[in-house]
């Protein structure tokens, strides 16, 4: 056998030694081997992610990592993030998965895979009373904040023609710009939006229109199979023993709708 062949067969043989490393190695086997599962988790989204008085972490996100890393059987380490931060975290190995109102976009498929949905989101657009806002065709020439690299900041961007998008690092941001008087329209979350209201009373805020409603998946990386598999099974398990619901109503104040949970698992 000429060197030229034996060459060829050793490329070929590196090659496929390769291939199948790549394709046993997987997220979840690394966890389990280290007892711990970090997960990206905004903490300045109420109800979804939040501190308490004592500066502990809790809300609805926060509740399903806990959930999570419990069945699996590790311990949760919680990774700081906000809206821009969720997916590069997790493409650098500083996460191994996203639960932080991570809301399905195609664009955002192409770069993370999602779980079957374990919560929805309503987006919509808010402001001050007496603004004369029922459409995107009504924002031209006004501004909207928004939380960068959100959908909200998406579906403005794209659909709002004419109109300024005014984006904030994080969410805590836009609070304190429309709760402050800095921003008179918002687009976000139903829940962020309620906060808002809450805090802000005499601004008389009202909801405008809805943008859309959203399917909350968790994050994995690619090539992430085996982990995604067991998320995905771990999602329809909770939302069949109704944990996944608990959560939510607890935080919400409403029950996911059995035709939209049926919608995700069938």
């Amino acid at each position: 056998m000429s060197p030229k062949t034996l060459f060829r067969r050793a490329l070929l043989l590196a090659a496929l030694s390769t291939a199948f490393v790549g394709a046993h190695a997987d997220t979840l086997d690394d966890i389990r081997a280290a007892k711990k599962i970090r997960i990206s988790i905004d903490l300045a989204v109420p109800p979804s992610g939040m501190t308490d008085a004592n500066m502990k972490p809790t809300g609805s996100d926060y509740d399903v990592a806990v959930l999570l890393a419990k069945d699996l059987g590790v311990a949760l380490e919680v990774v700081p993030t906000v809206g821009a931060t969720r997916i590069p975290n997790l493409q650098t190995g500083k996460a191994d998965l996203i639960i932080s109102t991570l809301a399905y976009t195609p664009e955002r498929a192409k770069v993370v895979d999602y779980s079957i949905p374990y919560a929805p989101q309503i987006s919509l657009v808010g402001g001050v009373k007496g603004i004369n806002v029922k459409s995107m065709a009504d924002l031209a020439g006004k501004s909207v904040a928004v939380n960068r690299s959100t959908t909200q900041d998406t579906d403005l961007t794209q659909n709002a023609k004419g109109a300024t998008v005014v984006r904030y690092d994080d969410d805590a941001g836009v609070i304190t710009a429309v709760v402050t008087g800095q921003a008179d329209l918002v687009g976000t979350s139903n829940a962020l939006f309620q906060t808002m209201k809450e805090k802000a009373p005499n601004r008389q805020l009202e909801q405008k229109f809805v943008l859309r409603v959203n399917d909350l998946g968790i994050g994995v990386r690619k090539g992430d199979a085996k982990l995604l598999a067991w998320v995905n099974n771990w999602v329809k398990a909770n939302h069949a023993n109704g944990k996944l619901n608990e959560i939510f109503k607890k935080y919400h104040g409403a029950e996911i709708p059995k035709d939209v949970v049926e919608k995700w698992v069938k």
